[in-house]
């Protein structure tokens, strides 16, 4: 393993141990956009491997933010939130099969948003607790 990796999976270790959920959710939105990012390389490069690793891993954070989501405490929002990311998996289902850069592009935006809105919650509430379980 080099050298760069294991410190990429001692730092992400670190982060995940000392996080709260806030963080936690945070550190998925990193990860599914620097999926995205690395989507878009393998398909510019035609790496057809490269380009189906990046988008199962995008394909799996969706599905752990969706499975965060607590539908009793988030009431719509939540709801709305599971609409999107199924949304954004079956976009990344064409993105996939056409190498499509376009949809990409737009699952990349759309999922910017709403890390962008994450972000902003330490700095609005110190004691805030979303709406979210996270499962071990």
């Amino acid at each position: 393993m080099r050298a760069s990796t294991m410190y990429a999976d001692v730092q992400v270790q670190t982060g995940v141990s000392g996080a709260d959920s806030v963080r936690l959710i945070q550190m998925l939105f990193d990860g599914l956009l620097e999926s995205f990012s690395i989507a878009r390389g393998h398909i510019e490069r035609k790496d057809i491997q490269g380009r189906a690793e990046a988008i199962d891993r995008a394909n799996r954070i969706i599905l752990g933010l969706q499975t965060a989501l607590d539908f009793e405490k988030g009431g719509e929002l939540a709801q709305n939130l599971n609409e999107l990311y199924a949304y954004v998996l079956r976009r990344l289902m064409q993105v996939n099969l056409k190498n499509d850069l376009d949809v990409l592009s737009e699952v990349h935006g759309l999922m910017e948003d709403i890390a962008k809105a994450w972000s902003t919650l330490p700095h609005t509430t110190r004691n805030y607790t979303p709406h979210l379980r996270i499962v071990n």
